[in-house]
C-alpha cells in the first residue's frame, strides 16, 4: 500500500521472521533510502514526496488502470484434448470449460473444437438459438465433434475464421497440433494468432536440447544429457556420457509416455525403440534417483508481472512420475531458503522462456544440500495445474485464459474474496492438500505393477486438513471404499524390495512396516523405511504415530469397554483419546474394526462426547479477507466452523449462511468403467436445480472436476 502523497508505504513480509520474496528486495533500499532523506523532506530541500522507486509502467506496482496488451480477439478457436487417456483426462475438461467462460466474459465468439462427447465444456443444447448460446456464459458459441488434428483443424479454421487460436488448454494432443500447424504455416496462411505463450516459448520447452540451452543462458542447471534421434545414438550417450543407472525422457511425449530410469544397455535398447516409436526425440540424462521432486504453477502476464500460486511436492523420490506419485501441497519439508530460491528460479525461467498464461515447472532438489536441476516446463495447463487450483481456491485456467488475451494481472480480481483482492497475489495456505492417485492395474492379467517415470494411474483424489496426516488418511479413504485408512495389511510378507521398489502397493507395505516398528520389531521403523525408499523422514515421521496408535492394543481395549458401556469410567480421558484419534485421521469406521464395535457404536460415543468436525473454508488468504465462496472442507483441527465466524457473517451483511438444499454426490476418482460422463452429470444436475432456484451442495473429492470448480 502507498499512500499517493505522502512517504508513507507498508508491506507485510511472512511471520516466520524470515524476509519472504526475494523479489521484494528493492523495498527495503526505498525504506532506508526514505529515512536517509526524511530531514531533508521536512526542510523542503527535496520537494518530491512520493516514492518514485515503486512506480513502474505496466507492472503490480502500475498507479494507472492498464489497458491490455493486445486489442480482444473477436472469434477464438479453443482447441481439446479429444479422448480420456492415460495422462490426459478430466483435468481438461475443467481447463477448457473455465476458458470458455473466460473468453464470454470479454464477448469473444468461442468455437470448441473436441470429439470427447462426455466432456462438460462440449454441453451445449442442440435446440438453442445462436442468441441463446451468446448469452451462455459457460457455453461454446459452435462446437466441432471431430479429432484434433491439423487437417480438421484447418479446415474448422477455413470455415470459421477466427482471428485467434487457444492451444494451452487442450493437454499435450493441442499443443503438439499447434505447433504441427505452425510449421505448416497454416497460422501464417490464414491470419490466425496464437493466444498465450507463442509457439517459439512452447518448442523451446518441448525439444529437450533447446530447452537445455535455453536455461543455460540464464544458468539454471539442468540434469547432465545428450538429446538424441536414434537408438545407437542412445547407447552411446549412455555409454559415454551419464553412465548407468540413466533416465531417458521423451521430447513431445504425454505423461512421461517412453520415458524411464534404465539400468543397463540392454534395458535402454529397449526402452529407446519404444520412445522413438512416439517420439522424434530421447533425452538421455544422467540419474538422479533419490532426489526430492518439487513443483511450482506459474502464472505470467505480457507486461512481465509473474507469481508462483502453489508449491507442491512429491511423497516419493525422483523416479516416479509426479502423476503416479502421492503430492502433498504446500510442500512440508522445504526450508524457507530452499522454497525462495526455488520460486526464484521458476521466475526467472518463465521470465526467460517468455511464458505467457500458466505454466508447470519441476525441479529435481537434493535431499541434504541445495542442488538443484530444473527437470522441464510444461507451458500449458496440466493435471498438477487442476490440482493446485483446487487446492488453492485460485481459478488458474480462468486466469491464464484472460492473461492469454493481454489482460494483465493486477486488472483481475480475486473472484474467491468477492473482488477485495486482485489476481495478482500468490495464495496463503492454513492447510494441507494431498493428493493420491488411483490405479486400475489389477483390472489386467500380468499387468507390470511398479511405478517409473511413465504415467500409469487413471485418476486421483484430492484431501484436505489442517495436518498431514489427518489429510493423508482421508485421501487414502477416498480413492477407494475398500481402504480404511493407513493400515498395514498383516499376515502378508514384508521384504526389502517391498518398500525399495515403488509399485501401486507400496504405501500398504510401508504402513505394515511402521506397524511393525511401533510394535516393538526392531527391524522396521522410520529410519530403514527411509534407508530403503528414500522418502523424506518428515513423511514417514508424520505417519509413524498413526501407526503408534494402531499398534496401541491398551489403547483399543480401553475405548472398547467405553464404547460398550455408557457408564464405563475406565477410560477417564476418553474425549481426548478420541479428538487425538481424529486428528490423525482415523475414520470412526477404522476405531470401530479396532475396538470390535460397530461404526454407528463409535459414532453414537463419540457424538455424545461433543467430538465433531469443524467446516472450514478454502479463501486464497488464510482468513485474513473474507471469503465471499462456499468452497469447504472439514477438520477435526479447529473449534468453530469458518462460514459462521464474525468475520464471514459480517462479510454476508450479518445474515447467517443459509441452510438447507440438494446434495450432489460426485462420483470420485476416474477409474475404468467411471470417468469424465458422470461429471457431466453432476454439472447437468447442479445448473438445473440453480435453474430452477434450489440450492445445490456438490460433495466431490476428484480435483480434475468441473463439478469441484467453485
Amino acid at each position: 500500500l502507498i499512500h499517493d502523497s505522502l512517504p508513507y508505504f507498508t508491506a507485510q513480509f511472512h511471520p516466520e521472521a524470515n524476509g519472504g520474496p526475494n523479489d521484494a528486495a528493492f523495498l527495503f533500499d526505498v525504506f532506508v533510502d526514505a529515512c536517509i532523506n526524511y530531514r531533508q523532506v521536512r526542510q523542503g530541500i527535496i520537494m518530491e514526496t512520493k516514492f518514485p522507486a515503486l512506480r513502474f509502467e505496466n507492472s503490480l506496482h502500475a498507479v494507472q488502470p492498464m489497458k491490455q496488451s493486445h486489442e480482444f480477439p473477436k472469434k477464438v478457436l479453443l482447441l481439446g484434448s479429444g479422448g480420456l487417456s492415460i495422462g490426459q483426462a478430466g483435468e481438461f475438461d475443467y481447463s477448457g470449460a473455465q476458458a470458455i467462460k473466460a473468453l464470454k466474459e470479454e464477448g469473444v465468439e468461442v468455437v470448441l473444437m473436441n470429439p470427447n462427447i462426455a466432456s462438460v465444456q462440449t454441453n451445449v443444447d442442440p435446440s438453442s438459438t445462436a442468441a441463446q448460446r451468446r448469452a451462455d456464459p459457460s457455453a461454446a458459441d459452435h462446437v466441432f465433434f471431430i479429432p484434433v488434428t491439423p487437417a480438421f483443424v484447418e479446415q474448422v479454421i477455413i470455415r470459421e475464421k477466427p482471428d485467434a487460436i487457444l492451444i494451452s488448454m487442450g493437454g499435450q494432443t493441442a499443443l503438439n497440433c499447434g505447433i504441427e500447424l505452425h510449421n505448416k504455416g497454416i497460422f501464417a496462411k490464414y491470419g490466425v494468432r496464437v493466444l498465450g505463450t507463442q509457439i517459439d516459448a512452447v518448442v523451446a520447452t518441448e525439444d529437450r536440447e533447446i530447452f537445455k540451452n535455453e536455461l543455460a543462458k540464464i544458468g539454471e542447471p539442468v540434469a547432465t544429457s545428450v538429446a538424441v534421434t536414434s537408438v545407437k545414438d542412445a547407447l552411446e550417450a549412455a555409454e559415454n556420457v551419464t553412465g548407468y543407472p540413466c533416465m531417458a525422457r521423451a521430447a513431445f511425449a504425454l505423461g512421461g509416455l517412453g520415458s524411464g530410469i534404465v539400468q543397463d544397455a540392454e534395458q535402454l535398447e529397449k526402452l529407446a525403440r519404444k520412445a522413438l516409436a512416439v517420439s522424434p526425440q530421447l533425452l538421455i540424462e544422467k540419474s538422479m534417483l533419490g532426489w526430492k521432486e518439487v513443483e511450482y504453477e506459474v502464472v505470467r502476464d505480457s507486461a512481465d508481472n509473474c507469481i508462483t500460486v502453489c508449491n507442491m511436492e512429491n511423497f516419493d523420490p525422483l523416479g516416479v512420475h509426479t502423476g503416479d506419485s502421492m503430492v502433498i501441497a504446500p510442500s512440508q519439508t522445504l526450508s524457507n531458503d530452499e522454497y525462495h530460491f526455488l520460486r526464484d528460479a521458476a521466475l526467472r525461467v518463465v521470465r526467460h522462456l517468455g511464458i505467457v498464461g500458466e505454466c508447470n515447472i519441476q525441479y529435481a532438489l537434493h535431499p541434504t544440500s541445495k542442488e538443484y536441476a530444473v527437470i522441464e516446463v510444461n507451458p500449458r495447463l496440466s493435471r498438477s495445474s487442476a490440482l493446485a487450483s483446487k487446492a488453492t481456491g485460485y481459478p488458474l485456467a480462468f486466469v491464464a485464459a484472460k492473461l492469454a488475451m493481454g489482460v494483465h494481472l493486477p486488472q483481475l480480481r480475486n473472484k474467491v474474496t468477492g473482488g477485495a483482492t486482485t489476481a495478482c497475489f500468490e495464495p496463503a495456505l492454513d492447510y494441507c492438500v494431498v493428493k493420491v492417485p488411483r490405479w486400475d492395474l489389477g483390472k489386467f492379467q500380468g499387468a507390470h505393477r511398479v511405478l517409473g517415470s511413465a504415467m500409469a494411474s487413471v485418476g486421483e483424489v484430492m484431501a484436505i486438513g489442517r495436518t498431514f496426516e489427518e489429510a493423508f488418511q482421508k485421501a487414502l479413504r477416498m480413492v477407494d471404499p475398500g481402504f480404511a485408512g493407513f493400515e498395514p495389511r498383516l499376515g502378508e510378507e514384508l521384504t526389502d524390495d517391498d518398500i525399495r521398489i515403488p509399485t501401486d502397493g507400496r504405501i500398504w507395505k510401508i504402513a505394515q512396516a511402521l506397524y511393525r516398528g511401533a510394535s516393538g520389531d526392531s527391524r522396521w521403523g522410520v529410519d530403514a523405511v527411509h534407508d530403503l525408499s528414500k522418502i523424506d523422514k518428515w513423511f514417514l515421521s508424520r505417519l509413524f504415530p498413526i501407526a503408534t496408535a494402531s499398534a496401541d492394543e491398551n489403547l483399543w481395549k480401553q475405548l472398547s469397554q467405553a464404547i460398550s458401556s455408557t457408564n464405563d469410567i475406565s477410560c477417564p480421558n476418553l474425549k481426548e483419546q478420541f479428538l487425538r484419534l481424529k486428528k490423525l485421521g482415523f475414520s470412526d469406521k477404522q476405531i470401530a474394526t479396532r475396538c470390535n464395535a460397530t461404526e454407528t457404536a463409535v459414532r453414537t460415543t463419540r457424538l455424545s462426547l461433543g467430538v465433531e468436525p469443524c467446516v472450514k473454508q478454502i479463501d486464497t488468504l488464510a482468513g485474513e479477507f473474507a471469503a465471499a465462496t462456499n468452497y469447504l472442507y472439514t477438520t477435526y483441527h479447529g473449534d468453530e466452523d469458518d462460514d459462521d465466524d464474525d468475520s464471514a457473517r459480517a462479510h454476508r451483511g450479518g445474515r447467517k449462511m443459509a441452510r438447507g438444499g440438494v446434495l450432489v454426490l460426485g462420483s470420485g476418482p476416474y477409474r475404468i468403467g467411471s470417468s469424465v460422463e458422470f461429471d457431466w452429470c453432476a454439472v447437468s444436475a447442479m445448473r438445473a436445480l440453480r435453474a430452477a432456484g434450489a440450492r445445490g451442495i456438490m460433495i466431490n473429492c476428484n480435483p480434475e472436476t468441473v463439478s469441484t470448480d467453485y
